[in-house]
């Protein structure tokens, strides 16, 4: 892409995010690095960034609200999501768009309010549909091409924080949010 390509699809990512009221988050392979822990029993347990736990809180400071499509059902999530403070969590979800539209419906969103970051097919329904679309480097090709923005870090490395970072600075938050740490 042309440096001119590129900075005209950055400045297109730039407005649709200064749109956002609403970030609705995969787990695996966003949230996490797409590795999952089986035990004996049948438990599963994942790994979370702290980095990325403490965008999220970040950008829900600024009133953003925060939410959480996934396909499979864990225990550690519903924790993860308790302790960021995340109150709209949907698992086991076979038809992610139709649990994303569900989502905004209540809120009084529509699809163009809402950032959605996921890195596999199965998300590709809601990314062409939102109003910010967000993957990761390891995703696939297509999903990458269906994304506003592909982060420069990885799943479970940062990722979720650089995308609410991104929102963030488009929305004029994110100085203030970091001065809370600088006084």
């Amino acid at each position: 892409m042309t440096d001119q390509g590129h900075e005209a699809r950055i400045e297109s990512a730039l407005a649709k995010a200064r749109r956002v009221r609403i970030a609705v988050f995969d787990i695996d392979g966003v949230m996490t690095d797409g590795t999952l822990f089986l035990d004996d029993q049948g438990n599963e347990s994942k790994g979370f960034n702290s980095l990325d736990g403490h965008g999220l809180r970040m950008l829900a400071h600024t009133g953003i609200t925060l939410a959480i499509i996934t396909g499979r059902r864990s225990r550690c999530v519903e924790l993860r999501a308790m302790n960021l403070g995340i109150a709209h969590v949907h698992q086991g979800v076979d038809d992610k768009l139709a649990s994303f539209d569900e989502l905004l419906g209540p809120l009084g969103l529509e699809r163009a309010d809402a950032a959605y970051m996921g890195d596999d097919v199965v998300d590709l329904p809601v990314m062409r549909r939102c109003g910010l679309a967000v993957s990761v480097p390891a995703a696939p090709e297509i999903v990458r091409r269906h994304a506003d923005i592909v982060t420069t870090r990885s799943a479970g490395h940062g990722a979720v924080r650089e995308a609410c970072e991104f929102i963030m600075a488009a929305q004029g938050s994110l100085d203030t949010e970091l001065e809370r740490y600088l006084r």
